[in-house]
């Protein structure tokens, strides 16, 4: 069975998001958690009160968090009703980040998946802050599903790599499943000058041959330019549903992430972004 947790912010991108996990496992026994993060609803309200009197607020925020939470899970579990599917909900008293880490680390969550925007992002860019935090910081694969975006089945799914990371066998195997399951072609996209690969290079491609073993693979290389406008330009020119990266020392999601957060933004991705990190749990 697997297990995905989605972040909520009760938005209408959060809604969506838990909706689009639903849909890209409905055939698959799925056990969705979905957690609502409150400190900082608490702590912005009564940041000068004595402990005893954030505690009282903290349960009183809990109880109308559990009741907001209850009534989601009625609004999506019957539609349309699936079987397969199971539903729980965690109100945590901690920021985000933390919250979704905690609960990755202890039930042993196979995905995260939440929308990249919530009430309070800035609409000129397509991931708010939060989602930004989640993606460098959470254990887990996270999956940041764009706003507005409607669920179609990802046929094609585009996987840059430059095959200097020996990828963790768990998450590619996660990958692997879902793109069996779905049916789909993942696209591994070389971005480089070089036409011969080294010895280390062969082996990791050998490693994701093997471990992506039940979806269809294909190999292409591009010459190097500006790798985010190569990225969009494979995306619209193969009708790609989805995009996949590794956060891992010295990757090029990396090098965006912490380097020039500007650049990642600017992608403007419109389809599914799913960040693998590549550690070992």
């Amino acid at each position: 069975m697997r297990t995905v947790l989605i972040p909520t912010d009760f938005s209408n991108n959060a809604l969506q998001a838990l909706k689009y996990a639903q849909e890209l496992y409905k055939c698959k026994r799925t056990c969705f958690f979905i957690l609502h993060a409150f400190a900082d609803e608490v702590y912005g309200e009564y940041k000068t009160t004595p402990q005893e009197e954030i505690k009282k607020a903290e349960e009183k925020k809990r109880r109308e968090i559990e009741e907001k939470l209850d009534k989601l899970v009625e609004e999506v579990m019957d539609h349309p009703p699936n079987p397969l599917h199971t539903f729980e909900t965690i109100a945590s008293f901690d920021n985000l980040v933390d919250g979704i880490n905690d609960f990755v680390n202890e039930m042993n969550i196979d995905m995260v998946i939440m929308g990249t925007k919530g009430e309070t992002s800035d609409h000129k860019t397509t991931f708010g802050s939060y989602t930004i935090e989640v993606f460098k910081y959470v254990q887990c694969p996270v999956l940041a599903v764009p706003k507005d975006f409607e669920y179609k089945q990802p046929k094609t799914i585009l996987f840059p790599t430059d095959y200097m990371l020996p990828y963790k066998r768990r998450e590619l195997k996660l990958l692997g499943d879902l793109a069996g399951d779905l049916k789909s072609e993942i696209h591994c996209l070389y971005i480089t000058d070089f036409e011969v690969l080294s010895p280390r290079q062969e082996d990791n491609k050998l490693f994701l041959e093997g471990a992506l073993n039940r979806a269809y693979l294909s190999f292409d290389t591009t010459s190097v330019k500006n790798k985010a406008e190569a990225i969009m330009e494979y995306i619209k020119e193969k009708d790609v549903g989805m995009l996949v990266m590794v956060n891992s020392r010295h990757s090029f999601f990396e090098d965006m992430l912490y380097r020039s957060t500007v650049d990642l933004l600017s992608l403007k991705v419109k389809v599914p972004f799913l960040v693998m990190q590549n550690l070992h749990r």
